[in-house]
């Protein structure tokens, strides 16, 4: 039985799965850490502020766009070494709108060369459905009314939603594991029930310094796992200066990604990446664009003295 248009079936059977990989992708994960882990939240001793926007498989209609805006900073209540943060992120993909508004606390503390961040996330989930159905016309296609389990009309669920993250970070190396969706949030519109699986994500990222002092190599991987799928990203970026780096990515049976970025003398930094897509969707698709602002400062609105190695302190 047809019941859609072909854009919006091929858009289905891409993505399948009682929302499949619901937490929107990111190529420049290494700006991007807060969104899935809360653990770094005021980690680097600064308040640091993010927003991305990426526009992913552009040409496909119903394609995935996401933006994201976060922003966190120490605090020490009590003399206690912690970190807040607060995640806002929206992500529209075919006729869902998701909205995720999310706070963040991480309690600090000094564990060998380095200094380990314990972070637990918080917050509202609100998933939206709005269909609009394109039905040919003749006896062989029936309307979306003759299928119980295909909604008609704009619906909208609110649920909790929570995640778990630890950050350890050196002078020299980083790694993190969390869990977003820990409590697998329950979805309910009038014509199905479903829920948000959790998600696992692991990363980890060096800074190698070259022979040239002015050069850096930040190798670092990413992955991340519902628990039916999987996927890894494998990252090389050579920086200059500290002040402008660029580098390609690999995701596994997904993309080939191409990144740059730099720092102007304010400390505002910029970075942009395109995804080359490798799978079969690049047959309808030029590819995906995102772009990505990042502003750290302390707490008397100067600039750190502070000299970072690499780029992870986002």
């Amino acid at each position: 039985m047809k019941k859609t248009g072909f854009t919006f079936l091929l858009l289905v059977l891409t993505l399948q799965s009682v929302y499949p990989q619901q937490d929107p992708l990111s190529s420049q994960y290494m700006f991007n850490t807060m969104t899935y882990n809360p653990g770094i939240a005021g980690i680097s001793g600064r308040i640091c502020a993010s927003a991305l926007n990426r526009q992913q498989w552009v040409g496909f209609e119903g394609a995935p766009t996401t933006t994201v805006f976060n922003i966190n900073a120490p605090v020490a209540p009590f003399k206690i070494k912690s970190g807040v943060g607060l995640i806002i992120e929206s992500d529209n993909i075919g006729f869902n709108k998701d909205i995720v508004l999310s706070a963040a606390y991480s309690y600090h503390m000094d564990l060998g060369q380095g200094k380990l961040g314990i972070g637990i996330s918080m917050g509202m989930l609100n998933k939206k459905i709005d269909p609009t159905w394109k039905i040919p016309t003749g006896d062989a296609f029936t309307p979306a009314s003759g299928d119980p389990l295909i909604p008609e009309s704009e619906e909208s669920c609110v649920t909790l939603d929570a995640g778990l993250g630890l950050y350890y970070k050196t002078d020299k190396y980083y790694t993190a594991i969390s869990v977003t969706h820990i409590n697998q949030p329950s979805i309910r519109f009038s014509k199905a029930l479903s829920y948000v699986s959790r998600h696992y994500y692991l990363t980890a990222g060096y800074t190698l310094q070259l022979p040239n002092p002015s050069l850096e190599l930040l190798p670092s991987v990413f992955a991340f796992s519902d628990g039916t799928t999987s996927q890894i990203t494998l990252t090389s970026l050579l920086r200059y200066n500290k002040k402008v780096w660029g580098g390609v990515s690999y995701r596994a049976s997904d993309a080939l990604i191409g990144m740059i970025g730099f720092e102007l003398l304010n400390g505002i930094r910029f970075g942009y990446a395109y995804d080359f897509t490798i799978s079969d969707i690049n047959k309808s698709s030029s590819g995906s664009h995102e772009l990505m602002v990042n502003y750290c400062f302390d707490l008397n609105l100067g600039k750190s003295p502070m000299k970072y190695k690499s780029i992870r302190f986002l």
